[in-house]
């Protein structure tokens, strides 16, 4: 590693302070994945969803950095929209092609509020917080018109903003900068200088005139609506050449990179010594990895296009809302009829009734596996040199079943914690609560999947009616598996013997031995889509709901029968 970097890295190497879980980080977590990783994955994809930053893990389960406590870099932009930004976008297009790409080329249209700054992933969150509320204080007195006065030198072309409106702005990134320092302990330095949307920028002298004339057909008098954007960038990458590739390329050897249409990668000028001619070497935005890559499989990108948008501000619409609350207060108060609101105090039992309703298939995550909280080694913590099992710990389970290999087999499929069979119970009994009625019972042949079916059963008083069946069609990826093999699993024998009620007639749609180690992804979508769709297929004897089950209780939905699906 480079001295640069191993100072960068020494700088935020500071031990995370997780606050309790978010609405997005907990699905990630039920996953399996890291604290500090989730929080890495929704830093880099905007917070949106946790689908899209399961997305990005995946991409980068072999990228040699993801577990560096390397922080995105954020910053505050004023952006304008509408017929403003129409106008801009054409001048952006016609200065490219009559005076060829310039500096401004590489920057979407945009007023800098404050520029970037870091912020640990674990307080991103306060970021949108911080942006809300400096919001908040200063619509009320956020100009309708921004001024934009036309400005150009031997070097620079572009709109100064002045007077009154320049001041106001002003104010709203210093509070930013005020609140992101109380909220998320951050340094941020708001714009001090002459605000400004750069039209042009580093072009050659000869090409002002053109520059100038172009700008002279911009209006920016007309009323726009602006909004505040906060971006973020791989602080790694800030210096380094961006390329989007064009076409798809397969690595013909180990040390090349894989690229797909689309693909961006960051490129060094100052490391291109050891490359071939055509060749160049860099790191893929998309999944983190390092190589070679043919370069006349790609073109030159914009250093915003890599940029993830988190969140935005929008005054003119942040101003209307005031306006409409001022007017409906006002009709109240003048005895002017106004729409009912709509009730929202539907208890969650309520909803999960419609929710079912209409989709009948619940799938439920597993409880808590006992690695997950006492690591790799959990079963060198709980058996003795002879490999007999003891319960070190209240959160290990009171005894193990009994597998004709031995103990050891416990290791790459473990059972549930205490807190994992509670967690299970708990889903059972809110199950129960509901009124849903369960008619089958599928489930991953995982042991903490089998157990976490059968408390929920327990709960629901069904244990000695309903069969659990036993699909491995539903298993983990297999990629996520240690070794090349997949795991040793419990036998429908030695399951029935540990006194689970198991099917031992039902016929899966893909059979235990069936299960390849390291699968692609592609392999394991199209497994996991056979297998629900062999289970729905199967028709319950009463035609009611059925439960599948998954990791982590948590339940959600599919298709138009219900069962019970456990997975892992």
């Amino acid at each position: 590693m480079a001295a640069g970097e191993t100072q960068l890295y020494a700088k935020v190497s500071n031990k995370l302070k997780v606050r309790g879980p978010s609405l997005l980080l907990e699905p990630l977590l039920g996953m399996g994945f890291p604290v500090h990783t989730a929080l890495k994955a929704l830093a880099a994809t905007g917070r949106k969803t946790a689908e899209e930053a399961s997305d990005w893990l995946r991409c980068h389960r072999n990228d040699p950095s993801l577990d560096d406590p390397i922080p995105q870099e954020y910053a505050l932009f004023l952006c304008p929209t509408g017929s403003l930004l129409e106008q801009l976008q054409e001048f952006w297009r016609e200065s490219k092609r009559q005076c060829t790409k310039n500096r401004a080329h590489e920057i979407f249209p945009h007023i800098t509020l404050c520029d970037f700054f870091t912020c640990e992933d674990h307080k991103v969150e306060c970021l949108y917080e911080a942006l809300k509320r400096a919001g908040d204080r200063i619509r009320g007195s956020f100009p309708l018109v921004v001024p934009l006065a036309l400005h150009s030198s031997i070097s620079y072309l572009g709109f100064f903003v002045n007077d009154s409106p320049a001041d106001v702005i002003r104010e709203f990134a210093t509070t930013f900068a005020m609140e992101v320092a109380v909220l998320a302990d951050c340094t941020v330095k708001p714009c001090a200088k002459q605000l400004h949307l750069t039209l042009a920028h580093k072009f050659y002298p000869h090409h002002q005139r053109t520059l100038e004339q172009l700008a002279r057909a911009i209006h920016p008098g007309h009323s726009c609506q602006w909004t505040a954007v906060l971006y973020s960038r791989d602080m790694r990458f800030v210096h380094y050449q961006t390329l989007r590739a064009l076409f798809q390329y397969k690595p013909q050897n180990e040390d090349e990179l894989t690229l797909s249409p689309g693909d961006y990668i960051f490129v060094d000028p100052t490391q291109q010594e050891e490359t071939s001619e055509g060749w160049v070497i860099g790191t893929s935005q998309r999944t983190g990895c390092r190589g070679f890559l043919p370069e006349n499989y790609t073109e030159q990108a914009n250093e915003s296009d890599t940029w993830v948008k988190h969140r935005t501000y929008t005054f003119s619409l942040a101003m209307d809302l005031a306006s409409r609350k001022d007017g409906e207060a006002s009709s109240r108060r003048n005895g002017e009829p106004h729409p009912p609101q709509t009730p929202r105090d539907v208890s969650s039992i309520q909803a999960l009734q419609a929710t079912i309703a209409r989709k009948s298939v619940l799938v439920v995550r597993h409880g808590e596996r006992v690695d997950q909280i006492f690591g790799k080694s959990w079963l060198q913590q709980c058996s003795t040199p002879d490999g007999k099992y003891y319960r070190p710990d209240l959160n290990f389970p009171c005894s193990l079943p009994r597998r004709s290999s031995g103990i050891k087999d416990f290791e790459n499929d473990p059972p549930l914690s205490s807190c994992g069979i509670f967690q299970s119970r708990m889903a059972g009994e809110a199950l129960l609560d509901s009124g849903i009625r369960i008619t089958s019972v599928f489930t991953s042949p995982a042991l903490r999947c089998v157990q976490t079916a059968k408390h929920i059963l327990e709960e629901l008083k069904l244990e000695k009616t309903i069969k659990i069946r036993v699909e491995p069609g539903i298993f983990e990826w297999t990629k996520w598996e240690s070794g090349k093999t997949t795991p040793t699993l419990m036998t429908l024998d030695e399951l029935q013997e540990a006194g689970f009620n198991v099917s031992m007639d039902y016929r899966p749609a893909f059979p235990l031995a069936s299960l390849m180690p390291a699968e692609s992804y592609d392999e394991y979508v199209n497994r996991c889509a056979v297998s629900v769709g062999w289970i729905t297929s199967i028709r319950p004897r009463d035609g009611n709901k059925r439960l599948r089950m998954e990791r982590e209780p948590d339940v959600r939905s599919h298709s138009n029968k219900t069962s019970v699906h456990v997975d892992g």
